[in-house]
């Protein structure tokens, strides 16, 4: 790296995953249109072709007039080559294939266990986890060897275990988790704000928050825009509208998988007094089974979806046709910002800001001080230069840690059992888990971890076997 005008030449990113059809081009864009940062993206893939692929589409982005931050996008043949030098290392895959996530997300359904995502918690993020941890065992071993001084960013879910896994085997590791579903919440408070206070414009990033949690599963216990205590002005607004709940600009829950009224957030927070900090589709997928994910009627009910694994399948072919028109240059990528924070933080880390954002660490610092400190929590921090300052937000409320410890402690058994190729740990946690529970008998859910096992066997260590 080097340093001049309060800029940041040379930088050396290793991005794993660097194939991907879809999030690399969100970080591509953001990259783009930001002049402070430049230098070398080294992208390691599985699948060479597609980090072959994005590397023309970076170059091409790099070449046009009207980008201001010039990246030299090169593709690497191994995670040695990538990772050596590397000041920052992203992570972003796909563990497996759509194939393996049909069977974590509809499997389950043969018990009548609905999942509205299926790759964070339920039985469907347990057996992604499965085949997620031996990868990032081999990461965090690679980074431990070629560039242990290196800021490690992951987007991949399940997030918590991701993170969890890198501490495990580096515990030196700088590494930390993003997510921008925080975000998402922010702009429903900004939403309202404009809605019912007849305010403009309002940045979402005014939308003060203290954040607590873990990632999917995050809360607001205090909320204030320029010094509005925003709890009374959510309250009214439910108070008015929770049949119909919130629907934001052009964002209707009913056309898209990944949309909804947020009437589960506003139930939440009706029952527990905090205001629930992710989309409906993630927070429905921590409570029992029997609740917000009873059925698809139920579902309905509520104003969210279950998306469908065949509706990814659709959208992956979409995506691998876009992907060959940039190759190509019939199409050129829109510089629209993402509204993503990854830019901004890498940038704070390097010494150009100081930021105030949700992070996923573990809580060695007791940010939650009544969660274990072995746990993987979110919570905010402070970002400089190479520098993470978690922030102490505070004891969570017990009915809702009652609710999040289900979850700590099935990452716990995961964690183990994919280590230790242990199949009744994998039975400990889906039993243990909120959606499983209640739902079928013991040897009904034993049948249904072994069917799913089965069906990525393909992913998994040989212990599995």
């Amino acid at each position: 790296m080097k340093y001049e005008n309060n800029k940041v030449s040379d930088l050396q990113i290793a991005y794993i995953g660097g194939g991907s059809r879809g999030w690399a081009w969100t970080f591509m864009t953001d990259l783009s249109m930001d002049d402070s940062l430049s230098g070398t993206i080294r992208l390691y893939d599985i699948d060479q072709e597609a980090a072959k692929h994005n590397e023309i589409i970076g170059n091409h982005l790099t070449e046009r007039q009207d980008t201001k931050g010039k990246w030299n996008y090169t593709t690497t043949g191994t995670i040695e080559e990538a990772l050596t030098g590397a000041d920052f290392v992203v992570i972003s895959i796909l563990p497996g294939t759509f194939d393996e996530m049909q069977s974590d997300v509809h499997l389950p359904e043969r018990l009548q266990i609905y999942q509205s995502v299926g790759d964070t918690a339920g039985p469907g993020g347990i057996v992604r986890a499965l085949r997620t941890i031996p990868m990032f065992v081999d990461i965090a071993n690679a980074v431990k060897t070629y560039s242990p001084d290196a800021w490690v960013i992951n987007y991949t879910n399940p997030m918590t275990l991701c993170v969890k896994t890198l501490y495990h085997v580096f515990p030196q590791i700088k590494a930390f988790g993003c997510c921008h579903e925080v975000f998402g919440t922010q702009k429903v408070l900004k939403g309202i704000c404009e809605e019912t206070m007849g305010l403009k414009d309002v940045d979402r990033r005014d939308i003060h928050v203290n954040v607590l949690g873990i990632n999917h599963f995050t809360w607001f216990d205090q909320a204030s825009y320029k010094g509005i205590d925003l709890f009374p002005v959510y309250r009214e607004f439910i108070e008015k509208n929770f049949e119909e709940g919130y629907s934001e600009p052009d964002r209707n829950w009913a056309n898209s998988s990944f949309n909804c009224a947020h009437r589960v957030k506003f139930d939440l927070f009706n029952r527990f007094g905090l205001i629930a900090a992710a989309g409906d589709r993630h927070l429905a997928e921590f409570m029992p089974g029997g609740e917000y994910l009873k059925d698809p009627e139920t579902v309905k009910s509520w104003k969210f979806g279950l998306t469908t694994v065949d509706w990814r399948k659709e959208d992956l072919k979409k995506r691998l046709d876009r992907s060959a028109r940039l190759v190509k240059g019939e199409e050129e990528i829109d510089l629209n910002p993402s509204g993503e924070e990854g830019i901004l933080l890498i940038k704070a880390l390097c010494g150009l800001e100081r930021v105030v954002s949700n992070v996923n660490i573990p809580n060695t610092n007791l940010q939650i001080p009544n969660l274990p400190d072995t746990a993987v929590v979110e919570t905010n921090a402070v970002f400089s230069r190479d520098s993470i300052k978690p922030l102490i937000a505070g004891e969570i409320p017990d009915n809702v840690r009652a609710l999040i410890m289900p979850h700590v402690e099935n990452h716990e058994y995961v964690l183990k059992a994919a280590l230790d190729c242990d199949r009744e740990l994998v039975y400990k946690a889906f039993l243990n888990d909120p959606l499983v529970k209640g739902r079928a008998g013991e040897e009904d859910v034993k049948s249904l971890a072994d069917d799913m096992i089965a069906n990525t066997l393909e992913y998994l260590p040989e212990g599995w076997k």
